[in-house]
């Protein structure tokens, strides 16, 4: 009869685990990188990187990433972030060059540290909206100032259930400066956003334009601040 073997009480048999949260730019043409595209081209720098990754546990296992935010497609960003963990404890500077000399184009790694905020602490992040239309600039300017100086600003929401409800985003609108060139509108905004409430800043952008009946040339919009609720820069 086999000798049947028994595994020692109180023991986790798990493998080490170190997490990592990297900080990274998405500009240029990495703008127009779906989301899960996005997924695949991180899961293959890892790889390329020979990073020593962690795999989740279960019947299942794959790759453990995590994008506490996502950013809308064709937005840019110098501050989008990505956690995964690792099996060996590697300094943040060997990670960093390891991922980042993977990266494709247009995406660049900007920082490399343990984690320090949970992703269910973010609430707001800013953008900086770069608006063209059939108006001039300094029209425009002063079109946004009586924009910004309504009561209520109301949206068609699309709820779980498919139908669409009326939604005030006026008290979620904070324009933080504003400034006109040659061409173009330039707002810098902070926006509610996580897993409360998410404004997409394409949609206060456009929001707005339709309120004045103009049609945007070009919209470019980059997010530079991903934040908690005290204010400070989630890390």
């Amino acid at each position: 009869m086999a000798e049947k073997r028994l595994q020692p009480k109180n023991v986790d048999l798990r493998p080490d685990r170190y997490d990592k949260r990297v900080v990274y730019e998405k500009c240029g043409r990495a703008k127009y990188i779906s989301h899960l595209d996005l997924m695949r081209a991180m899961q293959r720098a890892i790889k390329r990187a020979k990073l020593p990754i962690w795999y989740t546990q279960g019947f299942n296992p794959h790759i453990y990433i995590m994008f506490p935010l996502t950013l809308s497609l064709g937005f840019e960003s110098k501050v989008e972030v990505m956690d995964f963990a690792l099996l060996q404890n590697l300094s943040d500077e060997e990670v960093l060059k390891a991922l980042d000399a993977q990266m494709p184009e247009g995406m660049r790694i900007v920082s490399c540290s343990a984690p320090v905020h949970s992703h269910t602490e973010i609430t707001h992040a800013e953008y900086d909206i770069c608006i063209s239309a059939d108006r001039t600039p300094d029209e425009m300017a002063e079109m946004f100032k009586d924009f910004m100086s309504r009561e209520v600003i109301e949206i068609q929401k699309r709820t779980k259930k498919g139908t669409y409800k009326p939604v005030d985003i006026r008290p979620s609108l904070e324009l933080i400066s504003m400034d006109t060139d040659e061409n173009h509108l330039n707002l810098k905004m902070k926006l509610p956003a996580g897993g409360g409430f998410n404004l997409n800043a394409n949609v206060a952008a456009e929001t707005f334009l339709d309120m004045y009946g103009m049609t945007a040339d070009e919209i470019c919009i980059e997010r530079t601040k991903i934040l908690i609720e005290n204010g400070e820069v989630f890390c």
